[in-house]
């Protein structure tokens, strides 16, 4: 995916079926530097059209919608970036931290979720955080998302015929605790550039679009335990 360069705009794209939700994320967001909300939708159902007029970097999408949900509209962005890359990344927006919407979306592709009473500055910084690249995961409260579903035996088959080395291993280890490429460098003692490389064999090897899936297929596996 092509990311927007560090100078550039970051073009925002919001959806939730409350106008005041979205008036609110509105205000916040533009009074921020570098950041500009293009376009809204009131329903998933209107996401794909919305997206592609107005072309955004990041879509903050509510899980929760009457019609169409965030998880069959994240679905929808995913692929309609495939035919016409690059795909904008997606936010999920949540009331409660172990809705189960919020696993499911992970699955269809979000990057990350942010609860709906995070302080403007977090919203904020989650969106710039998505919109360069990274992946907005909290360990715990993933941790706690597999774990009310319970282990999948088939991701686990799955995690194994991938045949990750033990470095691999290592790294998708220190990924799944929340740690950046630069944090499991100081971490292991290599370089940027290497760990970067480990996680792009980690993310074809388990056949997943980034890092957000690794992590959650590394739960799901109990590759990565879900105590302790």
């Amino acid at each position: 995916m092509t990311l927007p360069p560090d100078t550039a705009t970051v073009r925002i794209v919001l959806v939730d079926d409350e106008p005041l939700v979205r008036a609110g994320l509105r205000v916040i967001l533009d009074a921020e530097p570098g950041l500009e909300v293009v376009g809204e939708a009131g329903d998933g159902s209107e996401v794909p059209q919305v997206v592609a007029e107005a072309r955004p970097d990041v879509v903050l999408m509510d899980v929760r919608m009457p019609r169409v949900d965030g998880i069959a509209a994240t679905r929808a962005v995913v692929a309609r970036g495939r035919q016409h890359p690059p795909a904008p990344r997606v936010l999920v927006l949540t009331t409660f931290e172990n809705d189960d919407y919020v696993l499911d979306a992970l699955h269809a592709g979000a990057q990350g979720f942010l609860l709906k009473r995070a302080h403007p500055e977090e919203v904020a910084h989650a969106v710039r955080l998505v919109a360069r690249g990274d992946s907005l995961l909290f360990p715990d409260a993933v941790r706690r998302l597999v774990a009310a579903h319970g282990p999948d035996t088939s991701q686990g088959d799955a995690l194994r015929s991938a045949r990750l080395t033990e470095r691999e291993g290592e790294v998708l280890r220190l990924v799944a605790a929340g740690l950046s490429n630069a944090e499991i460098a100081r971490e292991l003692y290599l370089g940027v550039e290497t760990v970067r490389t480990h996680v792009g064999n980690i993310l074809t090897k388990l056949d997943v679009r980034d890092r957000t899936q690794a992590v959650v297929r590394a739960y799901e596996s109990g590759f990565v335990p879900l105590r302790g």
